[in-house]
């Protein structure tokens, strides 16, 4: 009951991370204001998520499960108040920036409540329900958003969503109780102002690169990039040299944790690129509508929903190594598909390849988040969770905007070369698919990568039954 009244919070929250993308060009029209100006909507969002997960380790440790969770979904139902009410932009920002403060905290204090409650030889199955969560309604966002959209006012996005976040909190504070154990740590203002500034700095600099903000070359995107890069130096560094971290990394000490988190990272980018490039190409260059577009994401969205629970107790019986070969390997043959994909494909074709990925999406991104995390001491367990988090939300940004910046370079170096005589707009179709094609085989390489590493992976023994073997063996 704890977990699932959980997991219904951060349904609702994870939703809408990709609920907003199809209604910007409604909300730029009601508003009166720039593309530039409305994509704040989205990078500020994913900007309040990158700078507080790392600091949910130390929430999750000072304050108990009940107070942290009421008080994340308590962020989230006013700011999707706020944004439902907004007269103007600036208050439908304030609105989604306190919805993200809510996002970022509840899916990591959830991952730690399940390894904190649930035995290891279940905790596959547990993660799998989760899964369910984080997979599925990011990718029914689109679809669900596209038809309100075509039929409602954009505000309906957020009333729809406001009854049940009320819900949530009612049901949590009569039945929510509290299962970690809490401490008083100290927090480090210095690391806290390096992680602002360091995961801050990224997510920004690379959303912007990606959302049309001058490109590479751009003072938005180098500065902060550079100023994060710098800050995550120096954060480190400070990590390693006090006693009390803001995030430990000695995770990083564990083999298995190390390359797991890896792969997280390049199943982000992987999913991020099916999830951006498609539309594109079905809007642009075959002509459909953003629902019609939004439509081929949703068999796959059903699809990880489905197996998500089916492939954790898959874990909890053989372990990660071979469904993250297999799951892998049909990411990798599924994206080197997508990199040749032309005019004639056929719309069902595109959708079935969607399928295809997110089901080998469904057989990796959970099995390998246990396992990494399974090979963890309990105390660390906040940590790690915080690490793989964030890593991930910088991965997605980063992984978003090295794609489209392929896809635009490849584009305009085609239209630059090319020797075929076409209308501007038949050539600029033309060029739209080789962009994608290097985007596509961009990420295949990623991913192929990912699978090679998969190879060393092993099943996780938990920490305390490992120290057991270890003593048996020197005795």
């Amino acid at each position: 009951m704890l977990v699932m009244i959980m997991i219904l919070g951060v349904f609702v929250a994870i939703l809408n991370e990709t609920l907003l993308n199809v209604a910007l060009s409604k909300i730029m029209d009601d508003f009166g204001i720039t593309p530039s100006t409305a994509q704040w909507l989205t990078t500020g969002y994913l900007l309040v998520i990158g700078v507080l997960i790392p600091v949910t380790a130390y929430l999750i440790q000072r304050f108990t499960t009940r107070s942290l969770f009421l008080g994340a979904m308590f962020l989230f139902t006013m700011g999707t108040f706020v944004a439902a009410i907004a007269p103007g932009i600036e208050v439908l920002l304030i609105g989604r920036l306190l919805q993200a403060a809510g996002t970022g905290l509840l899916f990591p204090l959830l991952t730690n409540v399940v390894f904190s409650i649930v035995p290891f030889e279940k905790r596959g199955s547990a993660m799998g329900t989760i899964g369910i969560v984080i997979t599925f309604a990011p990718a029914i966002g689109p679809t669900l958003s596209g038809i309100i959209v075509e039929h409602f006012s954009w505000r309906v996005l957020f009333y729809g969503v406001l009854p049940i976040a009320l819900f949530v909190i009612v049901f949590a504070y009569s039945k929510l109780k509290n299962v970690t154990e809490t401490t008083n740590p100290k927090i480090d203002l210095i690391s806290l102002l390096l992680s602002t500034l360091g995961f801050g700095g990224i997510v920004y600099g690379f959303s912007s690169s990606g959302e049309g903000h001058g490109g590479w070359s751009s003072n938005d995107v180098l500065l902060p990039i550079a100023i994060g890069i710098v800050s995550l130096v120096l954060f480190t560094w400070r990590q390693l040299a006090i006693s009390q971290p803001l995030l430990d990394l000695k995770t990083f000490k564990y083999n298995i944790f190390r390359m797991s988190t890896l792969i997280m990272m390049i199943i982000m980018m992987a999913m991020f690129s099916a999830m951006m490039l498609l539309p594109i190409f079905l809007q642009n260059a075959l002509g459909y509508s953003p629902l019609e577009a939004g439509l081929v994401m949703l068999p796959g969205g059903i699809v990880m929903g489905i197996m998500s629970p089916i492939t954790g107790r898959l874990f909890d019986k053989f372990g990660a190594k071979w469904l993250a070969l297999i799951g892998l390997g049909l990411v990798a043959n599924t994206l080197w598909q997508f990199a040749f994909i032309t005019l004639t494909t056929p719309y069902i074709k595109i959708m079935i390849f969607n399928t295809l990925l997110m089901l080998g999406i469904s057989m990796v991104m959970m099995p390998i988040m246990t396992n990494a995390l399974n090979e963890l001491p309990p105390p660390l367990y906040p940590h790690g969770t915080a690490i793989i988090s964030t890593l991930q939300q910088v991965a997605g940004a980063v992984g978003t905007a090295l794609l489209v910046s392929i896809m635009t370079n490849s584009s305009t170096r085609f239209m630059e070369n090319t020797l075929v005589k076409e209308d501007g707009a038949t050539l600029q179709i033309l060029a739209m698919i080789a962009g994608m094609k290097n985007a596509f085989l961009l990420a295949f390489g990623l991913v192929a990568i990912a699978w090679i590493v998969s190879l060393f992976i092993k099943r996780s023994v938990p920490q305390e039954k490992s120290l057991k073997i270890k003593q048996g063996a020197t005795n």
